[in-house]
């Protein structure tokens, strides 16, 4: 337990090296503390924040900045949250139109980039479950047909099919009013069902197409999007905390490319009831131990199916990144649980 002046000074530490950058010394806490402390004992209480992990002293200052365990207790127990003015929540909104799953996904990492000034990350929503709403057959050449998905939240799937035979139109027709009748309104893993115990009510060569649809689709579905949409990578480079370690930058940036880490991480962040924080080494991938990821769940009519967040320097305003990440996930929430 740390006593009151204490947590004041690290407090103070904390929110002046997030503002300015720079180590902080016991002039500059002495002057915006409050505290009515001399130099010397400023310096005994930040000597015991230092034993005790909190604050450290980088060698070429005689200043302090916190570590991870610092920014912990202060995110934990010290922190204010700025709430967010309802017009900039209005203006955001705006830019998340419920036209479809693929470009809101889209639109909620773009603006976690650009309100932060930080990489925005969405896992992007599980795909299974999710009923068809048309299907439709485009002949484009010979042995060459289109399969056109149209699923039940407004997600479009294409899949050119390479044929044995040519089909004439009315089989196409066939086909395709066969699939609309059957399929429209359940998922495709119970569409396969349907199909499978049907197809012997249909000619060979139909039945074979239809076969080849079913499968393409089940493909389009499981290589739906990237598991997770990046935006903004490139602010990172510009964050001196993070931009002066060239090998460091590196590893970062393959994390994001590799994205494997970045999933893991998030799928973490779905297993809580709202934002969650992962400072430095908490979250578990070497690279971002001098980042801070900052992740909240997003639902699909009640039931979650995805994380986002914003990756950045521990160096972050968390007072208000906090708010900027969990009003998007709303925003993301309610524009996917309004589609079709």
């Amino acid at each position: 337990m740390l006593t009151e002046r204490a947590q004041l000074l690290l407090k103070t530490l904390v929110e002046r090296y997030i503002a300015e950058g720079q180590p902080v010394g016991s002039r500059t806490l002495s002057k915006f503390s409050g505290l009515e402390l001399s130099p010397a004992s400023i310096r005994n209480v930040m000597a015991d924040l230092e034993d005790l992990g909190l604050i450290t002293s980088p060698h070429t200052s005689a200043g302090r900045i916190p570590t991870s365990l610092g920014y912990r207790l202060f995110v934990d127990t010290m922190l204010t949250i700025k709430p967010l003015e309802q017009l900039e929540i209005r203006e955001w909104q705006g830019l998340m139109q419920p036209d479809n799953p693929t470009r809101a996904v889209a639109a909620a990492s773009n603006l976690l980039s650009q309100l932060t000034e930080f990489a925005g990350v969405v896992m992007t929503p599980k795909r299974r479950g999710i009923p068809l709403a048309q299907v439709e057959f485009v002949r484009l050449a010979e042995k060459r047909l289109l399969l056109i998905l149209v699923t039940g939240d407004g997600d479009v799937q294409n899949r050119i099919l390479i044929t044995e035979r040519d089909y004439s139109a009315s089989e196409l027709n066939e086909a395709t009013q066969f699939l609309n009748e059957h399929c429209t309104g359940r998922t495709l893993e119970q569409v396969r069902d349907v199909v499978y115990q049907d197809l012997r009510s249909l000619q060979g060569d139909i039945a074979q197409l239809m076969n080849a649809a079913v499968q393409a689709g089940s493909q389009a579905m499981a290589e739906d999007s990237q598991p997770v949409v990046i935006s903004g990578e490139s602010n990172l480079l510009r964050i001196d905390d993070l931009s002066s370690n060239v090998e460091r930058l590196r590893q970062l940036f393959r994390v994001f490319e590799e994205k494997t880490a970045l999933l893991q991480l998030l799928d973490n962040g779905q297993r809580a009831a709202g934002v969650q924080i992962f400072i430095g080494h908490e979250a578990g991938i070497s690279p971002l131990d001098e980042c801070s990821v900052v992740t909240a769940p997003y639902k699909v009519n009640g039931e979650i199916v995805g994380t986002l967040g914003v990756v950045g320097p521990t160096r972050m305003a968390y007072e208000r990144v906090i708010p900027i990440v969990d009003i998007t996930a709303r925003l993301l929430s309610s524009a996917l649980s309004h589609q079709g």
